[in-house]
């Protein structure tokens, strides 16, 4: 299961910066297929729930980035895996599955509308 949370911890510290960059200065990237040119309808509740995961995924990354630079190089592998299981816990403890957070991420990324709609729930983005 180890391995297979990595490529998801990976998301989760990407998506802080996803949310934190300025519409305009956002990547321009084309849909996924099966995606409909409509916005999604992802509840609020998810929106919310998203948003506070973001949150304190941006909390999480900035202490345990500071931890591992600051570690001893034998220590550096232990914090990285304790980093992703208290990542990945920032999430679950949202009521969201890290596929369900993934998800919503990936919709944020591809849909200006739904990624505005969780930035405004982010009150350090605005």
């Amino acid at each position: 299961m180890r391995v297979l949370m990595r490529p998801t911890a990976a998301a989760l510290l990407i998506a802080v910066g996803l949310l934190s960059v300025p519409a305009a200065n956002a990547q321009v990237q084309s849909p996924s297929p099966g995606l409909s040119n409509q916005s999604p309808n992802i509840p609020d509740q998810k929106l919310n729930a998203a948003a506070a995961a973001i949150e304190r995924v941006a909390s999480l990354k900035q202490d345990y980035q500071q931890r591992i630079t600051a570690a001893a190089p034998s220590d550096k592998e232990r914090i990285a895996n304790e980093a992703i299981n208290a990542l990945a816990k920032a999430v679950t403890d949202q009521g969201l599955s890290l596929e369900e957070y993934d998800s919503i991420l990936e919709v944020a990324q591809n849909d200006p509308e739904i990624r505005e709609k969780i930035r405004q729930r982010i009150p350090s983005a605005k």
